[in-house]
């Protein structure tokens, strides 16, 4: 529910003939025009309190990636797909490996910034943090040109770029945390203002410092605007890192990437004979253009590698009409193992809530689409793993798809389908970033559902789950759940049984299933994903984007380059 999605994202692209081409080809999802009428379907609430309980037991060990809990969690997911009626979905086989690669720093040196005859150390954790994408056992910066790049943001739709007219290659960029207009109260600037956009997150500006050639990648930190504390960066940071595997071992990323405080920003400015005040308020206007800071930075550190695996569960109801176009359901499989005893000395964090409701709703779904018979497109249901560890699962397979990104029609990704009432609301993620939100202003009408705002939206809510990794290649994935707005209790109640779930369960031993649990609000939210899904199943509309987000391009893209979506 809504109560917790919206908590739980707060702790943690000269194309425009290309656009024009393929925006004449893609159907925008209208009431009249494609967007077929869907029965209520028949949701079985045995199925998800059978599937919570199940995968939230002690016996379940928390659902650890690469722990012996794993082959007990797929196992169960496979059996439970197989009885909805779902085919292996992955060329005849229920799961798809995703490698994975956990890097751990040590002997991390202390960054150094010289020029004009002296030199500055800033210490690891405390000033700074660092670590490298490449699978490498040692990693060196020595001497590395410092550059300012002010928000680090590269986006043609716009005509923004902080990198124009720099070459970046054996540079370390200096990078401000999220989109030039964040202090607007509205939602009218060119990067939408208080709502952060993709362009905003640290992940997207080393992205982007890589796709420019930079050696490496400093953040800014900034409490503010970042949205959270240095204590958060340090603690995720420092310590092992997981990334899914790549046929090159990241080499194409940058040497090291990582975080400064902004009092170190602050030394290293004014050491440069430049004030990182002054420099930011000219990085927020348009035209802004890189500042070499006349100083060298070094870094380094030893690197131990360690290769695993997981697993992705995947099933599909083939299309009756067009086999070949695609919907997707995701939901994340996989928790947080064993953890932190709580003071009863219980050491399992089940992940009721988070997220073995999610996979159940993935089953009762299938479940219920089985019930009413093929869609005319083929319907995907992915049970993705380490979605706790960075949405490696989702990555994997966007970046590996099984079936073609540019066959994906849209998706629904649930991430925790927790009990209480019913609501009156449905809140976007995001907020009204594609085509998808008239199919859902539709079903709105059809539940007799009201649009809640998105609680903090500058914290970039939709750029944290699962969908994520499917909508930053272009397709148009729903974020979405019903609200705090509870038929019994109001907003009042609504609100408590977040703040409860937030400050007592989430995250810890005792996300437990309840047989107490009242599933009413669940089975509502799962109607929803399930209307969602099967109109845009049921249809020939082919989503795209709103007109300048930053998805768009991508989109428009692959349409081009494959003869129209």
């Amino acid at each position: 529910m809504a109560w917790y999605r919206n908590r739980k994202s707060a702790l943690l692209l000269p194309l425009v003939g290309l656009a024009a081409a393929c925006a004449s080809t893609v159907q925008r999802p209208r009431a009249d025009d494609g967007i077929p009428v869907v029965a209520a379907p028949q949701i079985s609430e045995n199925t998800l309190r059978d599937a919570i309980r199940t995968l939230s037991s002690d016996a379940f060990e928390g659902r650890g990636p690469a722990t012996p809990a794993e082959d007990k969690t797929v196992a169960y997911i496979i059996d439970r797909f197989k009885a909805a009626g779902l085919k292996p979905g992955n060329k005849g086989s229920w799961t798809q490996d995703v490698p994975t690669v956990t890097i751990t720093a040590g002997n991390v040196a202390p960054l150094t910034v010289s020029g004009g005859g002296k030199t500055m150390s800033f210490k690891y954790g405390s000033e700074f943090v660092a670590g490298s994408y490449r699978v490498t056992p040692q990693t060196r910066i020595n001497a590395s040109d410092l550059v300012f790049v002010g928000y680090g943001i590269n986006a043609p739709e716009l005509g923004w770029n902080d990198y124009a007219g720099v070459d970046m290659k054996g540079k370390t960029a200096v990078i401000l945390v999220n989109d030039p207009d964040y202090e607007m109260a509205g939602e009218d600037g060119p990067f939408r203002g208080r709502r952060m956009t993709y362009y905003g997150r640290w992940t997207y500006k080393f992205e982007e410092a890589a796709r420019q050639g930079a050696t490496g990648a400093l953040i800014v930190h900034d409490t503010f605007p970042a949205a959270y504390g240095w204590n958060v960066v340090n603690s995720s940071w420092t310590g092992a890192q997981k990334y899914t595997q790549t046929a090159n071992d990241a080499m194409d990323q940058t040497v090291a990437n990582g975080w400064i405080q902004k009092p170190v920003a602050e030394a290293i400015f004014k050491a440069a004979g430049q004030d990182l005040a002054a420099l930011s308020a000219a990085a927020k206007q348009k035209g802004f253009r890189a500042v070499p800071l006349g100083l060298k930075a070094s870094m380094s550190f030893d690197n131990t590698i360690e290769r695993g695996r997981s697993r992705n569960v995947i099933g599909i109801q083939p299309g009756s009409k067009r086999p070949d176009e695609y919907v997707l359901y995701t939901a994340h499989w996989d928790h947080l193992g064993r953890c932190a005893p709580d003071k009863t000395g219980d050491d399992i964090c089940n992940g009721a809530v988070d997220n073995a409701s999610g996979v159940a709703a993935l089953i009762a779904l299938a479940e219920a689409n089985k019930r009413a018979g093929p869609a005319e497109r083929s319907q995907v249901f992915a049970a993705v793993t380490l979605e706790e560890s960075g949405l490696l699962g989702s990555e994997f397979y966007a970046a590996n798809p099984v079936y073609p990104l540019n066959r994906t029609v849209g998706g629904v990704n649930m991430d925790g389908v927790g009990p209480g009432s019913p609501a009156r609301d449905v809140t976007i993620t995001g907020g009204d970033k594609s085509d998808l939100t008239d199919t859902l202003r539709i079903v709105e009408k059809q539940m007799g559902l009201v649009e809640s705002p998105e609680s903090h939206p500058e914290r970039g809510g939709y750029y944290r789950s699962d969908h994520f990794s499917f909508a930053k290649r272009g397709v148009p994935m729903f974020d979405v759940g019903t609200g705090s707005d509870w038929i019994r209790g109001g907003k009042t109640a609504g609100e408590a049984a977040g703040e409860d779930y937030t400050r007592n369960r989430y995250h810890q031993p005792a996300d437990e299933y309840q047989e107490s649990w009242d599933m009413s609000g669940a089975l509502q939210q799962v109607e929803l994903y399930y209307r969602l899904g099967r109109m845009l199943a049921m249809s020939k509309a082919w989503p795209n984007w709103r007109a300048g987000d930053e998805f768009r391009a991508i989109r428009d893209k692959d349409c081009a380059a494959s003869g129209g979506c």
